[in-house]
């Protein structure tokens, strides 16, 4: 198995607006733990997450410059670009996930993105 192709796959699933509006979907992508620091700044948990899917518009993202990095045996850190296509317009930013491997599977535990001017 190609790791970096993988983690790619899951991070690509867990952006699809039909993953995003699917507590069963979502919930099998990130860990009990789970955390995010959002774009606009907020922190929210696993929980805040799940509470608002019904409310996720829809949006389409593009993504570019994925990069892998292993910081140890079952956790990775995988970073990208974002274009955002939603009902509020166009957005860019950075994403960076950690993602952890426990009783054989991936699941996402942590999340940050951070509004950028350019996308490549």
């Amino acid at each position: 198995m190609n790791l970096e192709r993988y983690i790619r796959e899951l991070e690509l699933r867990s952006l699809l607006p039909e993953v995003l509006a699917s507590a069963a979907a979502l919930g099998e992508l990130l860990s009990d733990d789970f955390i995010e620091h959002t774009t606009s700044g907020n922190i929210v948990d696993r929980k805040e997450i799940m509470d608002r899917l019904p409310s996720e518009n829809g949006t389409a993202y593009t993504v570019s410059a994925f990069k892998l990095r292993e910081l140890g045996p079952d956790v990775v850190l995988a970073t990208y670009r974002t274009l955002e296509n939603g009902s509020g317009g166009e957005r860019r930013s950075i994403g960076s996930s950690t993602w952890v491997r426990r009783d054989g599977h991936w699941r996402m535990a942590f999340h940050q993105g951070t509004p950028s001017g350019q996308i490549g």
